[in-house]
């Protein structure tokens, strides 16, 4: 195999692929070879049709059935040789191919490079969740209005499936407990995103901010359309969407990039679960600082 890559932009390539040989010659008898099985040509049973008429009939299907057999193997050959960090599926070109030689372009995005260091060790301030009786007052004060009661007693507590009233609160106040912790969770990744990004600069590949951008853009057409703006409204929104939702769609793209840079320093895999495992590491190796 030959290969050639050539640089266009900080994230795209030109690979320039050959093959020639054996590789080519095989994959041809193999293809007349399933063909020759189930050929149906005038005057002879399947799998019994003489090499040069099956030739004749079916060069043009051989032809298809071998390039899409192997361009996609000797291309991810080629992206393994030249070692290249592929985020989207190549544009195939060039594609030139006869019995004993196949040669075609991919175009690819590739990875950008992320010169991230430092990721251990940042600063995250948290304090001590309690839920104070104030706070558990406003949580059954809020109980009381939204079902229109003047007093919050046993047979309230009840109603709703508690033994009494102590055992509504205490259930109030371990809600009250996970919505905080939840809640101090989310900024402290937050802190930690804002620290990972704020000195790291690099070309986004466009491929992808176009992807998120368009899943932005749908998630938030339907949350419209749920909403019950008419669809005509919404298809006359959809450009303002795109334009507005674009800076958040390369923010997460950014984000998720600099998570995937860190997974492959310490080995933890690029599957849907990668940024979560990430952030909890992260989260273990910072340096947490209590609030006064």
């Amino acid at each position: 195999m030959k290969t050639e890559v050539k640089k266009i932009d900080a994230n795209k390539r030109e690979v320039n692929i050959e093959v020639s040989g054996d590789i080519v010659k095989n994959k041809f008898e193999d293809v007349f070879k399933k063909i020759a099985q189930n050929a149906k040509v005038p005057g002879f049973r399947p799998g019994h049709v003489p090499r040069d008429i099956l030739e004749k009939h079916y060069s043009s299907a051989a032809h298809e059935q071998v390039l899409k057999e192997l361009i996609p193997d000797i291309y991810n050959q080629a992206v393994e040789k030249e070692g290249l960090d592929v985020i989207e599926l190549p544009q195939i070109s060039e594609v030139k191919l006869d019995r004993m030689r196949l040669s075609f372009m991919a175009s690819v995005e590739v990875s950008p490079q992320i010169a991230i260091k430092n990721y251990k060790g940042i600063k995250v301030v948290y304090k001590q969740i309690t839920v104070t009786e104030d706070a558990l007052k406003r949580h059954l004060d809020a109980l009381k209005e939204s079902r229109k009661i003047d007093t919050l007693d046993d047979n309230f507590a009840k109603s709703l499936g508690y033994p009494g009233l102590t055992e509504l609160k205490e259930a109030l106040k371990a809600q009250s407990y996970i919505q905080e912790e939840n809640q101090q969770r989310q900024k402290l990744e937050n802190e930690i995103v804002e620290n990972l990004t704020k000195d790291l600069e690099f070309k986004l590949p466009q491929s992808m901010v176009d992807r998120q951008l368009q899943d932005l853009v749908r998630h938030t057409k339907v949350d419209l359309a749920m909403k019950g703006l008419p669809r005509e409204k919404i298809e006359e929104k959809e450009s303002e969407l795109t334009k507005n939702l674009e800076p958040e769609a390369r923010r997460q793209v950014k984000v998720y990039l600099i998570l995937a840079e860190i997974a492959k320093k310490e080995n933890i895999p690029l599957d849907d679960s990668m940024p979560r495992r990430v952030m909890e590491l992260l989260l273990k190796e910072a340096n947490w600082i209590e609030s006064a």
